[in-house]
C-alpha cells in the first residue's frame, strides 16, 4: 500500500495563462495583434484613457487577468458588418485586449464611445462592453463601463437592470482629464456587477 504522501495528485492552476499569447505587450518577437490601444489615426471623437484595477475575492490584486474590451465609435457605430451604419473605410476597430500587471492594473487608451441603439432602437448610454479572463475562472466574466459624467445613465435600458445599490461598479469617474477609473471586483465586497449572457 502507499504512503498518503505517495498517493496525493499534485495540485494545480487553472488555466488559462495569457500572458505569452495573448498579451504579449512588445515582449516578445512578434507583432501584437491586439493592443490596449485602440485609437488609430483617422479615428474622431474624445481621446480618453480608462484604467483600474483587479482584485479577487479577499481584496487581493490579480496579476495575470486578460480584459478585452469592445465598443462603438464616437458616433455610436460599431465596427460589424452588421451595424450598417458603421463606416467601411475606418480604421477604429474599437476592439483591445490587455493583461493585468503585478499590481493588477489595466488600462485601455481609446475614445468616449457615442450613443447607441438597443435591437428595440432605444438610446443606451455610451459604454464599452468588457471580457474578463482570469485562472481559475473557466468562463469568463461579461459587463460594461459605463461613465460617470454622462446624463443618458439615467435612461440606460441595460444598466436598469442592474440593482440600484450595484450599479456604481460599472460606472467609471473620472480623475482626471480624460482619464476614468474603474476598478474590477471578482468576488466579495463591492463585487462587479457580471451580466449573464
Amino acid at each position: 500500500m502507499a504512503s498518503k504522501a505517495e498517493g496525493i495528485t499534485p495540485s494545480q492552476t487553472v488555466g488559462p495563462f495569457f500572458k505569452y499569447g495573448l498579451t504579449p505587450n512588445g515582449q516578445y518577437d512578434w507583432n501584437d495583434a491586439f493592443t490596449n490601444n485602440l485609437i488609430t489615426p483617422d479615428v474622431s471623437g474624445d481621446r480618453i484613457r480608462i484604467e483600474g484595477r483587479v482584485f479577487d475575492g479577499d481584496g487581493v490584486a490579480v496579476p495575470d487577468c486578460m480584459l478585452e474590451v469592445w465598443q462603438a465609435d464616437a458616433q455610436g457605430r460599431f465596427a460589424d458588418p452588421q451595424d450598417k451604419r458603421a463606416l467601411p473605410n475606418a480604421a477604429f476597430k474599437g476592439f483591445g485586449r490587455c493583461g493585468t500587471d503585478q499590481n493588477g492594473v489595466y488600462s485601455f487608451d481609446t475614445i468616449k464611445p457615442g450613443v447607441v441603439p438597443d435591437p428595440d432602437g432605444k438610446p443606451q448610454a455610451p459604454h464599452v462592453l468588457l471580457a474578463v479572463f482570469g485562472r481559475g475562472m473557466l468562463r469568463h466574466l461579461y459587463t460594461r463601463i459605463y461613465f460617470a459624467d454622462e446624463a443618458a445613465n439615467g435612461a440606460d435600458p441595460v444598466l436598469a437592470l442592474v440593482p440600484a445599490d450595484r450599479r456604481a461598479t460599472l460606472i467609471a469617474s473620472r480623475k482626471s482629464d480624460g482619464v476614468y477609473t474603474l476598478d474590477i471586483r471578482l468576488q466579495g465586497d463591492g463585487e462587479t456587477a457580471f451580466f449573464d449572457v
